[in-house]
């Protein structure tokens, strides 16, 4: 188990890497078992491994949904490499450690001690690991646009990192790149043309005191935006023709994102007739829809009396879960790790914790296909 966890950190599945070497670690570890698996691979090093463990039928199947890619490591320094996958005190270090690859290594590991033990399975097992979660969820958009084969499914288990607490909710995500244009000019006349962060001075002032209209949710509480990201301007000595920010929304269950963007729009609108030389654009980066499993359905009560609960949490994070809600069944995310470990150097993983794992989806699957 510890060595595939390294060998999956050691694969650097970066998006400027690839999801691919990954796939092909996973595939090696299943057949060590005789499990058979696919690797869907596309522009040449990303990619999606499947696996499908077939029973009796007479229950409906489960599913263990993993991502593949990590975000990089950034720039601060790490007290080891973060691909280098270093055992030390109990713990191993590495980028992805806890998102999600622990997580990952821990499903496949019970995964193949169930079907090493020759227990007669009464639903299927379905195993994905999928590409782009950290970027655009390009590899579980993918997964699910080809679910027909898939069987009745009883539940979806998402092995992210939760600290083991069963969460159920979490929040949505709109990320919208607001552009206003300008015209360039020599700066020693400004004059002759038109200021591009000027013009987005304007827009931040605005959103200064814009307020996206929604009802708290009883679990999520309110909607966030956060402006993370601005550039503008190519030389000290040019008036700048362009100027962008990024604006990061969190959003709730039920909440119209287009209402959002109108919303935005608007502001622009009224910027324009008020300046006529003021111009921008709004677009959407990314978007993924919040999650929201009934908790007192029988597979979440079920799940949480397995591993020793009667508490599920929502977080404020997004993951892949929307997309594998659109199959139909519930899903719950479970998995070990510390989630503020997650993106940040010298991330890690307490072996003790990849073990507790194991246990826990081994039982999962023993308490709903056998």
């Amino acid at each position: 188990m510890k060595e595939l966890l390294k060998s999956l950190i050691q694969a650097e599945t970066t998006v400027e890497k690839g999801e691919l070497t990954a796939a092909e670690v996973i595939s090696a570890e299943f057949r060590r078992s005789g499990i058979d698996s696919k690797i869907d691979c596309w522009d040449q090093a990303r990619a999606n491994i499947v696996a499908h463990i077939k029973s009796t039928g007479r229950k409906a199947g489960l599913l263990f949904a993993c991502h593949l890619d990590v975000v990089g490591p950034g720039e601060a320094s790490w007290k080891h490499p973060a691909f280098t996958a270093v055992e030390s005190n109990g713990k191993i270090y590495g980028r992805g450690s806890v998102d999600m690859k622990g997580g990952t290594t821990a499903a496949v590991t019970a995964i193949r001690q169930i079907v090493d033990s020759d227990i007669e399975l009464q639903g299927d097992i379905i195993f994905s690991a999928v590409a782009g979660e950290e970027t655009d969820s390009v590899g579980a958009k993918r997964f699910v646009d080809d679910k027909d084969w898939l069987p009745e499914l009883t539940g979806v288990v998402i092995p992210e990192p939760t600290d083991f607490e069963v969460v159920t909710a979490h929040r949505g995500m709109l990320w919208l790149k607001v552009i206003t244009k300008g015209k360039a000019a020599h700066s020693s006349a400004p004059q002759l043309g038109v200021n591009a962060i000027n013009s987005m001075r304007l827009i931040l002032n605005e959103l200064e005191s814009y307020e996206i209209k929604v009802e708290p949710h009883k679990l999520l509480g309110d909607c966030s935006m956060s402006i993370n990201t601005i550039t503008g301007g190519k030389a000290m000595n040019v008036v700048p023709d362009k100027c962008s920010i990024g604006i990061d929304i969190r959003t709730l269950p039920g909440q119209d994102h287009q209402a959002i963007i109108a919303d935005l729009q608007k502001i622009s609108g009224k910027l324009s007739t008020d300046n006529e030389q003021f111009e921008a654009e709004v677009s959407v980066q990314r978007q993924v829809r919040s999650m929201e499993t009934d908790c007192n359905c029988d597979f979440v009560k079920d799940f949480c009396y397995v591993v020793g609960t009667d508490q599920t949490k929502a977080v404020g994070y997004t993951t892949d879960g929307p997309y594998f809600a659109t199959i139909g069944s519930p899903v719950v995310i479970f998995g070990p790790g510390k989630p503020r470990l997650c993106h940040k150097p010298d991330e890690y993983i307490d072996i003790a914790d990849l073990e507790k794992a194991v246990e826990h989806y081994k039982n999962i699957i023993l308490k709903f296909l056998t």
